[in-house]
């Protein structure tokens, strides 16, 4: 079916992207439960799914929320972003100061977990937005860099076509399932269809690594901006576990054992790990990853008894340079 969204002058005008981690942290929910037919999110659904079963989590509150495989999700959980790059504190903290008369849901599935909440609500709320913290530690925390250095790449990228050609260079190319035609936005959607006014609201473009294949549109709620979540540019990448080349001018800088970690940190992974890839002692690497973390270039996790080393957005953008 298809939804034509209406644009007026003043739509186009409030038209911005913003990244969210809380919608990113339900998008990944869902993946977890059987979302992901494809496979394309299998690698990091392999090595998150030991950890969360070691960090010994519950996550009943926020798993009974997400039903897969209905396509539904409770508007409170993901409201739009109001700043282009919140934080995800910043989401929890709107997330816990949701108003109590928005705590329904029309998601098959997510009833019973709406309804608990509703019981109590400042209470249910609060544990709610613990329970998304920890999730986030063990399971997207690792990743964000190289999930947020994605998405700050489509946004650029999208940029670019908007002031090129307009609106309708930055929709044509947005996703095969958009078109826009005559001020308007056409949508292929397999549920509903009509139109859709923005009503001088705009439209927020959310890039979204764990939506592939799909858009995810909350359109019609009066308590936010219209917003579309898309997949963004090369998220078929996102989890290769390729090693960058270690150059010989990062080597230069960083010198060759502390380049060559960095490189090899395109998943998360423990010292011990490194240590057996790069052929060096435990205690060697573990002094080098002290050194990184202090240059701000790497950043340690802790899953369980498990340390995890990932790549921070500085490090991602290193590694990305030189290979440039």
């Amino acid at each position: 079916m298809l939804v034509e969204i209406e644009f007026s002058a003043e739509d186009v005008a409030r038209t911005r992207f913003a990244v969210s981690p809380l919608w990113e942290v339900v998008a990944s929910v869902r993946v977890l439960k059987g979302a992901d037919l494809q496979g394309m999110h299998r690698r990091w659904a392999e090595q998150v799914r030991p950890r969360l079963a070691a960090a010994k989590l519950d996550l009943a509150p926020l798993f009974g929320l997400i039903a897969v495989p209905t396509v539904g999700i409770p508007g409170f959980l993901v409201p739009p972003p109001t700043t282009p790059q919140p934080s995800l504190d910043v989401e929890l903290a709107a997330l816990r100061a949701t108003p109590h008369a928005l705590l329904r849901t029309t998601s098959p599935g997510a009833e019973a977990a709406v309804a608990a909440l509703r019981e109590d609500p400042e209470r249910g709320l609060g544990r709610l937005a613990d329970v998304i913290s920890s999730y986030w530690e063990v399971a997207l925390a690792p990743y964000w860099p190289r999930i947020l250095t994605l998405f700050e790449g489509d946004i650029l990228h999208r940029a670019g076509h908007f002031a090129e050609g307009g609106a309708r260079r930055l929709f044509d190319d947005l996703d095969p399932q958009l078109a826009w035609e005559s001020g308007t936005l056409q949508m292929n959607h397999g549920c509903t269809g009509g139109v859709r006014r923005l009503d001088g609201r705009g439209l927020l473009l959310v890039p979204s690594a764990f939506t592939w294949p799909r858009i995810f549109s909350t359109l019609g709620s009066p308590d936010w901006q219209p917003t579309l979540r898309y997949p963004p540019r090369g998220v078929g990448t996102l989890w290769e576990q390729r090693a960058q080349p270690c150059s010989d001018a990062l080597s230069g800088v960083l010198g060759r054992t502390r380049a060559l970690l960095l490189a090899e940190l395109a998943a998360p992974a423990s010292t011990t790990d490194l240590a057996r890839r790069i052929d060096h002692s435990p205690g060697g690497v573990s002094q080098h990853l002290t050194a990184l973390r202090a240059a701000g270039l790497v950043r340690a996790h802790r899953t369980g008894r498990v340390v995890l080393y990932a790549r921070t957005s500085v490090g991602e953008a290193l590694i990305r340079g030189s290979s440039d």
